[in-house]
């Protein structure tokens, strides 16, 4: 069963900039699919970002495009979340997640059958 540990999060002010990252206990596969999401208190959770497959194209909610970044190592066994100009709306726990979704359903958490444990983002004003 592949294992996912989250690591990164932390406390930051409005404007400044965070670096997730999630390694992942097996070599990674061109065919899954890694993502991260999100979840705020008292919502539900989100989707932030993800990389498809082996053709590895990135997808972003609107609310994060053109401030975070995903990317993956292979060799490392690692994916980040490069997160800038974070503002008080993205406070939550971020998840990595792994699974192999069709395109369609990228989306949806419930298109993942591996997560981690979360790392806590606190976004200050």
């Amino acid at each position: 069963q592949v294992q996912l540990v989250e690591s990164g999060g932390g406390l930051v002010q409005a404007g400044g900039s965070l670096r997730l990252s999630c390694v992942v206990d097996e070599r990674l596969s061109s065919g899954i699919t890694m993502a991260w999401f999100r979840q705020a208190p008292g919502k539900e959770r989100e989707f932030v970002a993800a990389l498809f497959r082996s053709n590895s194209n990135t997808y972003y909610s609107a609310s994060v495009k053109g401030r975070f970044t995903i990317a993956r190592d292979n060799a490392r066994n690692t994916l980040t979340l490069q997160m800038n100009s974070l503002g008080p709306d993205d406070t939550a726990v971020y998840y990595c997640a792994a699974g192999r979704p069709i395109l369609s359903s990228i989306t949806r958490e419930d298109a993942y059958a591996r997560w981690g444990q979360g790392t806590q983002v606190t976004v200050t004003s």
